[in-house]
């Protein structure tokens, strides 16, 4: 005859592993939620500091209204003046790309609600950039710490991509002195954000820093990047990319090393060139692990902080701020709702550009390869 004491022992074994996992999920599942809902509740309150400690005034939307309408909104999403002829190149690109989406959504055959709703808000958040850009970017406008982040996010992760996957390309080919290019394209991995932010600001100083001597021989020695905004921008373009471009390599070198050799031997025997061997075989099978690892890179890029902090200082002006480093000095002004909605403002933007990535480029590459 069964006891309850039978029964339970059974009823712990088939789930045991799921009740040593519970309390370390409970745990950071805490530590992930508590943060969450108390910045929510800053987001829609001011902090005061007064004679007997602080208080939390409850403002509603009054935060995210200041930023995105108000006295703010030059800080987070740019002035805005008349669009120039760059900025109606971006729309009409925008257009076409949507447009582009629309078509092969509609094409595909797996038109589903929810992927209906998904994607409309990917068109509108990506439509609503195209149009910020295009109304920011004109030589009177000035973009915000909004727009200054979407540029780090994808000219960075661009760049960082192209070199890293060349570099890791090249390394997997049998030439001479591969291991030892391994372990110096390995080592801006291993150095600090800050470091890497102080040596870029040495390098770049164009009175007595190492290559004043080729900048003042080029003739350009009166420039100041730290005084035009889009110089100071690809500065910290150059040091993030400086500091990446060793983790795409050494992914990227993974995937090459692990495809099949007896697809490439048979390529080569069938007479196959280079370039039709890396379109054909070596490309489709690295594309899923390029794919996610940008992702992942977008993903950690959205949180940029150092190096803009300590190359300019968010300078000229507010010309060079991210969005996490806009939160950081609002923080720092005690400022605490109006930093806690920049980064609510980032969260938005970060997961809707991510999610679409992760269903438009990821998963595609991955069903591609199965």
């Amino acid at each position: 005859m069964e006891t309850w004491q039978t029964r339970a022992v059974d009823w712990f074994d088939r789930h045991s592993g799921r009740l040593f996992v519970l309390p370390a999920s409970l745990l950071i599942l805490a530590f992930s939620i508590f943060p969450l809902i108390i910045s929510a509740w800053l987001a829609l309150s001011r902090f005061k500091l007064g004679s007997e400690g602080y208080e939390l005034i409850f403002v509603g939307w009054n935060n995210f209204r200041k930023l995105l309408f108000g006295s703010e909104q030059y800080h987070l999403l740019g002035t805005f003046m008349p669009t120039s002829w760059l900025g109606w190149l971006i729309v009409a690109a925008a257009i076409v790309l949507i447009g582009w989406g629309i078509r092969s959504f509609v094409t595909s055959g797996h038109v589903t609600v929810m992927g209906t709703i998904g994607r409309l808000i990917a068109f509108g958040l990506f439509a609503a950039l195209a149009w910020l850009f295009a109304a920011t970017i004109g030589d009177k406008g000035q973009i915000g710490s909004l727009s200054t982040t979407i540029f780090y996010v994808f000219l960075g992760v661009a760049i960082q991509f192209v070199i890293g996957a060349g570099l890791a390309f090249l390394c997997s080919l049998r030439i001479r002195g591969r291991s030892f290019f391994r372990v110096v394209f390995f080592v801006p991995l291993m150095v600090t954000p800050v470091g890497i932010a102080y040596t870029f600001r040495m390098m770049a100083d164009m009175t007595v820093g190492p290559i004043s001597p080729l900048w003042h021989w080029l003739g350009l020695g009166g420039f100041s990047w730290a005084t035009n905004a889009w110089s100071a921008r690809l500065v910290v373009v150059l040091g993030d990319s400086w500091q990446w471009i060793p983790f795409m390599f050494l992914v990227m070198l993974a995937a090459f090393e692990s495809q099949p050799k007896d697809e490439l031997e048979a390529a080569e025997l069938d007479g196959a060139s280079g370039f039709q061997i890396f379109v054909d075989i070596t490309w489709p099978s690295v594309a899923p692990v390029a794919a996610t690892i940008v992702l992942i890179r977008m993903i950690e890029a959205f949180k940029i902080v150092d190096l803009p902090n300590v190359l300019t200082n968010g300078g000229p002006g507010i010309a060079s701020e991210s969005l996490t480093l806009h939160a950081f000095m609002q923080w720092r002004a005690l400022d605490l709702g109006a930093s806690a909605a920049i980064s609510y403002v980032l969260l938005f933007t970060s997961t809707i550009i991510c999610v679409s990535f992760f269903n438009f480029v990821v998963n595609p590459a991955r069903r591609a390869r199965q």
